[in-house]
């Protein structure tokens, strides 16, 4: 297997030949052995969770295969295809903003938020041209306006760090499918996003 990332929780895999990957939540030695294999376990357990929700609902998502909770690892099904940072600048950007943003509609629609919300962590894949959301390591499920504001909130800043050229029209077509899919709690999100964006405004003021 190839190794596709290493992150501060867990290693990643590829198996090309299964056209699978293993996501395996790293022992802590400086935590308690007791405490890190509950963590392990409670993230991975809502890691996987968070999955079987999201293709329930009909967000592209990788397929989860398996997870075995001895060793803390999820075993999903591989996306081919580019991240949306590599690809976003010279593609229908606009089209591809809209389906981002009707996706993150519907999970905070249903009370999930992703956690990490960048163009690198999701796929254009190049079996059909879908997008594919994936990295849910630090997803969960919350109501909170204020968790749903952040996850737009760190989507912007992905835009406007990776994306600068077209940054402002992709945000501006995220947040017009977004309002259609969250009908009923995009004004109460975006009016928390003015409050997000508002501290950290001030944060750097501060700085000064």
């Amino acid at each position: 297997m190839r190794k596709l990332s290493i992150g501060a929780e867990a290693v990643v895999y590829a198996d090309d030949s299964r056209k699978t990957v293993e996501k395996q939540r790293l022992p802590k030695n400086y935590r308690i052995k007791e405490l890190d294999d509950r963590l392990r376990l409670h993230r991975m357990r809502r890691e996987a969770k968070v999955i079987e929700s999201l293709q329930k609902l009909g967000i592209p998502v990788p397929k989860l295969i398996s997870s075995d909770e001895k060793t803390a690892t999820i075993t999903m099904q591989l996306i081919e295809g580019k991240k949306i940072r590599d690809v976003l600048d010279c593609s229908n950007y606009k089209g591809i903003c809209g389906e981002i943003g009707k996706c993150v509609g519907i999970m905070h629609r249903n009370n999930i938020i992703h956690g990490d919300l960048t163009t690198s962590n999701i796929i254009h894949s190049s079996h059909d041209g879908k997008i594919f959301f994936v990295d849910f390591g630090l997803s969960l499920f919350s109501n909170k306006e204020e968790d749903k504001a952040v996850d737009l909130h760190l989507f912007r800043q992905a835009l406007n760090s990776s994306h600068n050229r077209v940054a402002n029209e992709c945000f501006a077509a995220a947040i017009a499918a977004y309002k259609e899919a969250n009908s009923s709690g995009w004004k109460n999100v975006l009016n928390r996003l003015g409050k997000v964006e508002g501290r950290g405004r001030n944060k750097g003021k501060g700085k000064d």
